[in-house]
């Protein structure tokens, strides 16, 4: 119960920990069914906060994907889960937002004309990538900046 106190977690998750901590397979199958059962464990309940407090500090929904299925997430409660928690025209607007900010870092750490450069470019597309977001979705808002630098 401790650990579910610190935050929701997967059914998966929930028996990693409960077998670092040296516990029989039996019990930790006893305890996963009767927290079920009273609605303490939940695995599309936890996919639905999961995917909330990630997509707030703004991580793209493939990364995010990645992650639940890695929580041992079924494929269809993460992608259940992603529909119904992320819009995408405001995941469009988060995207832009993070590009605009880490395409100003890059040009205070690198100077102004890098962002023009195939380097500049691909690394900003590597980092927008790597956050979650999807590749066509990057490479328009990126031709966006292009004309806008220009």
């Amino acid at each position: 119960m401790r650990i579910l106190g610190y935050r929701f977690n997967s059914t998966t998750e929930l028996r990693r920990k409960l077998q670092a901590k040296k516990f029989e397979r039996d019990v930790i199958e006893a305890t996963v069914a009767r927290l079920r059962n009273e609605h303490w464990l939940d695995d599309d309940r936890f996919a639905a906060a999961y995917v909330r407090t990630r997509a707030l500090r703004k991580i793209g929904h493939l990364r995010i994907r990645r992650e639940l299925i890695a929580a041992g997430i079924a494929d269809d409660s993460a992608d259940d889960a992603i529909r119904a928690n992320i819009d995408p025209e405001v995941e469009e607007g988060e995207l832009r937002e993070v590009c605009d900010k880490r395409a100003k870092l890059l040009a205070r750490r690198h100077g102004e004309d890098y962002l023009r450069t195939p380097q500049g470019r691909n690394k900003l597309a590597g980092y927008l990538l790597k956050q979650g977001y999807d590749a066509a979705l990057v490479r328009s808002v990126l031709k966006e900046i292009k004309v806008a630098h220009h």
